[in-house]
């Protein structure tokens, strides 16, 4: 099926570090195991600001069972524990440490998230995995898709639907916000995992 390629168990996980360019201090860090049963990651995102932590469990279909993502700053600190049921329905464990002026963490509008397979971890480069892989852009030129994503906005783990196109032309990942506000070429390496993604964050051989 195209898009369900998968790494045996057996090879090692890749190990990736991303400088921001909209943000030069930032340095984003994965680790991906790929299997025969979907993929396992954890990475981490330094900025200036506020350090975050997060943790991945996607199926062999490539759907989001988990994410897990903690934030902390000076004063203060916030974690999400998002899942996707079997029926498709998605919900929100969180927690709140100290006083910021940010939006609540947690899902927005349960009902926008029905039926829902991706989470999109803001600023985050390798969460455009899982589309990229389960809709085979990997496999040459692919029209454009239309799908939904449980979108984490990044400080606040804030979860709102995000309308997103994707399709694929020229070895080259086609990435679009629906509402026309954001579109952008992705370079991405041959497990789909993004190497440029403009505007947001460039890989690097060795960690920055």
């Amino acid at each position: 099926m195209p898009g369900n390629q998968t790494h045996t168990t057996g090879e090692p996980p890749t190990r990736c570090w991303w400088r921001g360019t909209d943000d030069p201090a930032r340095v984003d860090s994965a680790v991906l195991a790929f299997t025969t049963t979907g993929l396992l990651g954890y990475g981490t995102s330094i900025t200036a600001d506020y350090s975050l932590s997060w943790g991945l469990d996607v199926d062999s279909h490539w759907r989001t069972k988990r994410l897990d993502v903690c934030v902390h700053a000076a004063g203060w600190a916030r974690s999400l524990h998002l899942m996707r049921g079997n029926l498709g329905h998605w919900s929100a464990t969180t927690a709140v440490n100290g006083e910021v002026d940010l939006p609540d963490p947690g899902i927005a509008d349960p009902d926008a998230l029905v039926g829902v397979l991706d989470c999109d971890l803001g600023l985050c480069p390798a969460t455009n995995t899982m589309p990229i892989r389960r809709l085979g852009l990997l496999d040459g030129v692919v029209a454009p898709i239309t799908i939904r994503a449980a979108w984490v906005d990044v400080p606040s783990l804030r979860v709102s639907a995000s309308d997103q196109i994707y399709s694929a032309a020229d070895g080259l990942v086609d990435f679009a916000l629906a509402d026309e506000s954001f579109r952008a070429q992705l370079t991405v390496d041959a497990d789909g995992v993004v190497i440029d993604y403009p505007g947001l964050a460039q890989r690097v051989d060795v960690h920055p």
